[in-house]
């Protein structure tokens, strides 16, 4: 396999992201925060501010061209607030200045008076009777509600032989990565504005540029910069920032750059969604599972943002690859006065994953059945119906295949006889393995339209530039397209050239999300690759690629093509959450050792393996690093991750009080890949990204209880949790 096409770029330093563009005559521009968590704007006072020198321009909701309010699903947010902030990370000004220092002086000389409203920290308290309403058109702050009805949960209760409740919880999760938010917006010829930066939807960007301005779509050109880490949370935040900067770059006509610092970004930026999720089982005296309900209460925030694609995906997912005869879930999304949340890696899964196989631990607790024989019972089969009504029958359900495969690479019966189990060893430490499965659907599903295209520009000379619409976030996008361009058209991979995405070159292809680059960008390509093969199929015969082009260019003045692919149908009734939700599925297990010093109660992790079956691995070296990142990742989610609210205001707002995992507690991993050759996808592909990301917080979970005998329901697992368990346990 080729080494990453865009390696050697980035590992030198020629790779060009938003922070290493500068142009002359530009402007830096700066934020003013609010600060508070929910206040009626009474006067903004720009006076002194502008009187700073080398301030050129500030602006304010006041200044915007076009539309106030914009949002990717509700019009509920503000490119500026207007008058009133409902979280802390409200923007009130953008100070464009000749250099940082000056864009920050004028930034705190700006005074704004502020009338305090009642705020709501907790969805619990948001939805009570009578509470204050964040945005006055909702019912009980509700963002958004989704609902399953399968079976007869009443009934399926009355008839289980034992019923077992429990509840789960996660917090504030910051996606922690390396480059904060920057770009650069350049006003051109025409009127229209340029922007460049680091942004994982170019093509949202687009949209959100052109409502702030009131410029037509095809005005507002945005390109990627290479993109410093996304994580899902390079979309709403960036796409308004990118607003910001255009509106300033037509007010001053001249280039502006909006670089974010580390405590900017976090103030600011969206989160992933903390849940509270309610887990009612009912079972059979034989082990299977009966029935199930579900109610989950995931806090929006803020705003709303992709709240309700969030929570819908947990929704569909809530029982977990198992089989239940009845299943009822509700699912909300409410706003609060925090921080607002939106896509984070895993999209409502982590959580939701959590609580599902930490429920599977305990349930196997509950009837003294081995967990791992317990999954085995119940799970998934080919041709099962699932709680959604969906008969998976078009391709391989591999759960078993997966889970026996990790499990043994694991060593998982030798060390299952190791684990502690509540009774420490002769130095006070504990030792326990756990283990976790899940399965995903792949793509949108019936959350949007699953579209993508790509586009292949074939030279004179047999090189070959190719453009596909979504984009490169870091995970090795362009590396994976740019092997199966090479492929298809039996080319070398140092043939082709690899552009960056430009909006006003390919259609919208939809956003990079849901793990779905690679089978939407991949069978688009294909499409564009097969389409170039059939214009030169006159000119081929027993000949090569080379002559092929040379005797076409003879004949033709340009060969491109264009490819696209439309995802399989789907369904979805919204009022009983019953239907064909997404078109495939893709299947993992995680599991996990640790060590616990029972003095301190810190853990360590000793060992991870990650399985999955994706389906094909296009580059399995790439595909390897993703679950060896999105095991490192999980593991940062369920024992150290957390964004500290104080009276709405976030305490942890750089990576030394915000703690993410590091290098030196990076365990022994193993990453295996399981294929078995998927129809709806390119060679048999489907995805990786997120999946590897989804269940070590339930694996580790369930090693702290193997390790403890105390379980843990809400995350992150903290040392000083631990202790206090074990202290209420004796």
């Amino acid at each position: 396999m080729p080494n990453r096409i865009d390696a050697h770029d980035k590992v030198t330093g020629r790779a060009i992201y938003a922070e290493d563009i500068y142009l002359p005559d530009m402007l830096y521009a700066v934020p003013l925060h609010a600060g508070i968590a929910h206040a009626e704007i009474k006067n903004i006072d720009l006076s002194r501010a502008l009187r700073v020198d080398g301030v050129v321009d500030i602006i304010t909701h006041k200044e915007i061209t076009g539309e106030k309010r914009f949002g990717t699903v509700k019009k509920d947010h503000y490119f500026f607030a207007v008058d009133r902030v409902k979280y802390a990370g409200d923007v009130i000004a953008m100070i464009a200045a000749v250099s940082k220092e000056a864009a920050y002086k004028g930034r705190d000389l700006i005074n704004v008076k502020y009338s305090p409203l009642p705020a709501l920290f907790s969805p619990e308290d948001a939805i009570k009777t009578g509470a204050v309403k964040i945005h006055p058109e909702t019912k009980n702050n509700e963002c958004s509600h989704y609902k399953i009805r399968y079976g007869d949960t009443v009934k399926g209760f009355k008839d289980s032989h034992k019923i077992v409740e429990r509840e789960y919880r996660t917090t504030h999760v910051e996606h922690a990565y390396m480059e904060p938010e920057a770009c650069v917006a350049i006003l051109n010829s025409d009127g229209g504005v340029t922007v460049r930066g680091g942004m994982q939807h170019p093509f949202t960007t687009q949209k959100f540029v052109s409502a702030a301005t009131g410029l037509p779509l095809q005005r507002v050109q945005i390109v990627q910069t290479t993109l410093g880490g996304g994580f899902g949370g390079k979309d709403d935040t960036i796409s308004v920032i990118c607003a910001r900067a255009a509106l300033l770059a037509m007010r001053t006509k001249r280039p502006i750059k909006i670089a974010y610092a580390r405590e900017e970004s976090i103030v600011e930026s969206y989160k992933r969604h903390p849940f509270r999720m309610k887990y009612k089982a009912g079972i059979n005296k034989d082990g299977t599972l009966n029935t199930l309900e579900v109610d989950t209460l995931a806090d929006a925030g803020a705003y709303c943002s992709t709240s309700p694609f969030v929570i819908w995906r947990p929704t569909v997912q809530c029982a977990g690859p198992y089989t239940y005869s009845n299943v009822k879930c509700d699912s909300r999304a409410v706003y609060t006065n925090n921080t607002f949340t939106g896509a984070m890696r895993g999209f409502g899964s982590p959580q939701i994953n959590f609580a599902i196989e930490s429920f599977m631990d305990e349930l196997a607790e509950e009837l003294k059945i081995d967990p791992v024989e317990f999954r085995r019972k119940n799970f998934f089969r080919q041709g099962c119906v699932t709680h959604t009504g969906q008969k998976l029958d078009s391709h391989k359900i591999s759960l078993d295949e997966v889970m026996t495969t990790v499990l043994d690479k694991f060593g998982w019966k030798k060390k299952w006889k190791t684990c502690s189990m509540g009774r420490p060893d002769s130095s006070g430490n504990y030792h326990g393995i756990g283990m976790a499965c899940s399965y995903r659907g792949v793509s949108l599903g019936a959350e949007g339209d699953d579209f993508c295209a790509a586009a292949i520009n074939v030279k004179k000379n047999g090189s070959v530039e190719l453009e596909v619409g979504v984009a490169e976030n870091g995970q090795g996008l362009k590396t994976a397209m740019t092997i199966i361009c090479a492929k298809e058209l039996n080319v070398p991979i140092e043939r082709i050239s690899y552009l960056d995405v430009d909006t006003l070159r390919l259609p919208d292809s939809k956003p990079t999300v849901a793990s779905r680059g690679t089978i939407v960008g991949g069978n688009a390509v294909i499409s564009a690759a097969k389409q170039v093969l059939e214009k030169l199929g006159p000119y081929i015969g027993n000949g090569t690629f080379d002559s092929a082009v040379k005797k076409y260019f003879e004949n033709n003045s340009e060969l491109k093509t264009l490819g696209t692919w439309y995802g399989p149908e789907v369904s979805w009734d919204e009022e009983n959450g019953q239907g064909n939700a997404y078109f495939t599925y893709v299947y993992a297990c995680n599991a996990v050792e640790i060590k616990i010093d029972g003095k301190t109660g810190k853990i360590t992790v000793v060992k991870m393996t990650g399985g999955h079956d994706m389906g094909h691995a296009v580059n399995p070296q790439m595909a390897m690093g993703q679950i060896y990142g999105g095991m490192v990742m999980g593991m940062g989610f369920a024992i150290k991750e957390a964004v500290i609210h104080k009276n709405g205001i976030i305490q942890n707002t750089n990576f030394d009080k915000y703690k993410i995992v590091t290098a030196p507690e990076v365990p022994e991993m193993d990453a295996i890949i399981v294929e078995n050759n998927d129809p709806a996808g390119p060679w048999g592909a489907k995805s990786l990204g997120e999946p590897v990301n989804e269940l070590m917080g339930a694996a580790i979970a369930n090693a702290v209880f193997n390790a403890t005998g105390v379980r843990i329901r809400e995350l992150p697992i903290t040392a000083e949790k631990i202790m206090q368990a074990l202290k209420s346990n004796i």
